[in-house]
């Protein structure tokens, strides 16, 4: 079996490869990734030598590429994590996002269609639902729920999301689609709210909040993520569309006092800016179709998951400073196969 997975240099991509290689050890892995700068090499250093691993550095909207790749490797399951996913860069520049999410999603589907394939699978994200109301904890996104997109970032999410349902209903494509609840865990790119807030306490620098900080999300561990991604590409019905949540509601200040009381720094840090343009206020999903098909259940309590994430901070000060201090590009360059 040769899984090909896209964007794996990044947070959950990469998460994924490791579970993959742990879970699967006799599967081929390719890694496709541009290496933007969410994504860093440092981040699979294990994983460039091995055998059944290939790292290629392309953009998904290399058509000419694209093609040559499947061509060489035939892969029998696409895993599509390459995307670019920060709401803030959208609404500052929403071409990008349409370019990769929607069109370099066409370019993959058509080198599936080319080449055949066992099962494409589409990683989307709770945010094409829109929002919930704060006062109704009783709502839930569900897998019927009707798409109402509200950034740039999750209408290119979206769009996406039909286009490989499309490609299921007009050309009998295997796909599935997943969308998922905020993740969080080691290796987030620190412009995320977790690392954000993890780093800039460490450095006494302010944790600026958006608005009043009553935003609420649903936040799974990435490893939990990967679990369930892993039984939909073995075991999900073709054409389905599967929700993953963690079933951890929380808001986002609550998240922002509970980092400071780890690291023992005080609250006083905490700075509230002003709101995102078009900023929801509640995510939450019904992960039951998931836990009723296939079994799947989230094993890590956001307090666990919180601590172990601020540890790997805590431990890994190289990966992230090399972040911040952009070294980690040379490092790309330097650890690029051949």
């Amino acid at each position: 079996m040769t899984i090909l997975v896209t964007g794996g240099a990044g947070f959950i991509g990469s998460c994924f490869l490791f579970h993959m290689a742990e879970n699967h050890p006799e599967y081929r892995l390719l890694c496709l990734d541009k290496l933007t700068y969410a994504a860093s090499l440092k981040t699979i250093k294990e994983l460039l030598p091995k055998n059944n691993f290939r790292f290629i550095r392309e953009d998904i909207c290399d058509r000419d590429a694209v093609f040559r790749l499947f061509q060489e490797e035939h892969p029998d399951i696409v895993v599509h994590f390459a995307a670019e996913s920060h709401v803030d860069r959208s609404i500052e520049d929403p071409a990008v996002f349409l370019k990769t999410n929607i069109l370099g999603t066409q370019t993959l589907m058509d080198a599936c269609r080319r080449f055949g394939i066992q099962r494409f699978h589409q990683v989307s994200t709770d945010e094409v639902y829109g929002e919930l109301p704060l006062n109704r904890p009783d709502l839930l996104f569900t897998e019927k729920t009707p798409l109402c997109p509200s950034s740039p970032y999750s209408v290119s999410k979206a769009s996406a999301d039909l286009l490989v349902l499309s490609y299921h209903r007009t050309f009998g494509l295997p796909v599935t689609v997943s969308r998922c609840s905020n993740n969080y865990g080691p290796h987030q790119f620190p412009e995320k709210l977790i690392p954000l807030m993890i780093v800039n306490c460490l450095y006494d620098l302010p944790l600026p909040v958006y608005g009043d900080g009553l935003n609420v999300r649903d936040w799974i561990y990435t490893e939990d993520h990967c679990r369930a991604i892993d039984l939909i590409i073995h075991r999900g019905r073709n054409g389905e569309i599967y929700n993953i949540g963690g079933r951890q509601e929380m808001c986002n200040i609550d998240i922002v006092k509970l980092i400071c009381r780890e690291l023992g720094k005080p609250k006083s840090l905490i700075t509230h800016v002003e709101d995102r343009k078009g900023h929801d206020r509640r995510y939450a999903v019904d992960s039951s179709k998931l836990s009723g098909e296939l079994g799947w259940q989230p094993e890590v309590p956001f307090r666990d998951g919180l601590k172990r994430t601020i540890d790997w901070y805590l431990s890994n000060r190289d990966w992230w400073e090399d972040i911040i201090s952009g070294d980690y590009r040379k490092e790309n360059k330097a650890l690029l196969p051949g």
